[in-house]
């Protein structure tokens, strides 16, 4: 039995072990990102129809977003409480939570399967798909979401992989399905001419097969939680805790096409097609920018919750102090690259002058508060760990619903001489309220958790 990768969150150098569990999770999240732009990359280069077919696939996005989200809520709070068990000692209840996250990620791909095929045409409408567009969108979403179950498995047991302390494992995970969606994609849309179609059959194929390595490891001779038969029928108090978990990611990734629209349709309003130019720009950047903090967080994950079910007060702290100071790091260097040179950024993804101009300008206002950046990363992600649902859920939709939404709307009333700018400031101004909020809260509850931990070994968060 190789229990030696999970005992390790225990007992290894938490610096030594954080790289090794950290190194994987950054590459897996850029190979994830660049598995996308191939994709798009190929798509846009369909002799003829490509400019239209990439909008058209562009318009998916909120759909495949949606499907990773759900993906999330059931995989993101499964895991951490799995490795709590795990530090308890308690390997059954975590292959009990394995187990029933099994059963729930088959029936949501099948409800989200049923909802897509019958309701995606009116979706992608309201996503802005066009009477030009909507033909290549369909072709995309109707193979795409006859894959959701491969998505599902993929994305939501990868999570109980990296959880256990494999993270190696997790990333072979996401190298399979990119390597094989790059190969794939070639010979689909341009050697067999199926276009879009064979854009989302390479994706769907490959997730197919990144879906039969993880059940392979899962229930394989090296895995310490193995998926058994007896655990997959659902049960609510293993269930509904979980879920509860992975509400938090859930609303980060299925807030983001919220977020987006309304920030296009503001700028749209004040700035014409330029302004959400630049935007697209500035999404991209920062969704670049922040794949090194997620994998930094992915790794930590592991470590924060075994200990804390371990109940290991001083190696919790030491985790989390050294995950804040590699955020901040992280956070500081890239807020003083965007304000020394913004141009650099923005030229990655397009070269047309006034645009450039523009959008450096925009990046500017846009990043200015990335520097305390950081600390929101690290403490929300570190509730999540220690399995405190309520205040993860708290602060994820404090950043973006409660915050975010509304001062898109209300920096244009503030700064009424120059709109465009105020509804670049909107994120700015939440980041700084979030940051506040999110650093008293857990020096507070922090506190809590590390005396409840010196108490005794049943100190999970009060539900």
């Amino acid at each position: 039995m190789h229990h030696d990768q999970t005992d390790a969150l225990g007992t290894q150098p938490i610096g030594r072990l954080l790289l090794r569990l950290a190194a994987p999770a950054i590459a897996a999240q850029i190979i994830n990102l660049l598995y996308n732009l191939v994709d798009r990359m190929y798509i846009g280069h369909i002799a003829e129809i490509g400019k239209l077919a990439l909008t058209g696939v562009g318009v998916c996005l909120p759909l495949t977003m949606l499907i990773s989200a759900f993906a999330a809520l059931v995989g993101m709070g499964a895991a951490p409480r799995a490795s709590i068990f795990l530090g308890k000692g308690e390997k059954d209840q975590a292959e009990e939570v394995l187990g029933n996250s099994v059963t729930l990620l088959v029936l949501v791909s099948v409800v989200l399967t049923a909802v897509f095929q019958i309701f995606a045409r009116d979706m992608l409408l309201f996503f802005g798909a066009s009477e030009n567009t909507i033909g290549y969108a369909m072709e995309y979403v109707r193979i795409y979401t006859a894959g959701t179950l491969f998505v599902q498995f993929t994305l939501g047991l990868n999570a109980f992989i990296s959880a256990q302390g494999f993270s190696g494992v997790s990333m072979a995970t996401v190298l399979i399905g990119a390597v094989l969606n790059i190969i794939l994609d070639p010979i689909f849309i341009f050697g067999l001419n199926m276009g879009v179609q064979g854009a989302a059959l390479a994706t769907i194929i490959s997730q197919a097969v990144s879906m039969l390595w993880i059940l392979k490891f899962l229930t394989g001779p090296k895995t310490t939680l193995r998926i058994r038969r007896r655990y997959l029928a659902l049960k609510k108090q293993v269930v509904l805790p979980s879920v509860a978990l992975g509400l938090a990611p859930f609303v980060m990734q299925s807030t983001e096409s919220i977020i987006s629209i309304c920030f296009n349709e503001s700028l749209l309003r004040y700035g014409g097609d330029l302004a959400v130019g630049a935007m697209t720009i500035l999404t991209s950047v920062n969704q670049f920018s922040m794949l090194p903090l997620t994998g930094l967080t992915q790794g930590a994950q592991p470590i924060l919750s075994y200990n804390f079910g371990a109940c290991n007060p001083e190696r919790v702290k030491k985790t989390f102090r050294l995950l804040l100071i590699c955020c901040l790091t992280f956070s500081c260097t890239l807020w003083a690259a965007a304000m020394s040179f913004p141009q650099i950024f923005v030229k990655i993804f397009n070269n047309d002058p006034e645009l450039v101009e523009f959008a450096s300008h925009a990046l500017r206002l846009y990043m200015a508060a990335m520097l305390v950046f950081g600390a929101q990363i690290a403490c929300q992600q570190t509730f999540i760990a220690l399995g405190n649902a309520k205040c993860a859920l708290f602060l994820a939709m404090l950043r973006k619903l409660f915050l975010l939404v509304p001062l898109i709307y209300i920096m244009p009333l503030i700064l009424p001489w120059d709109k465009t700018t105020a509804v670049f400031l909107a994120e700015p101004v939440a980041d700084i309220l979030a940051v506040t909020t999110t650093v008293t809260l857990f020096a507070f509850q922090f506190k809590k958790a590390m005396r409840r931990m010196q108490e005794g070994p049943n100190g999970e968060w009060d539900h």
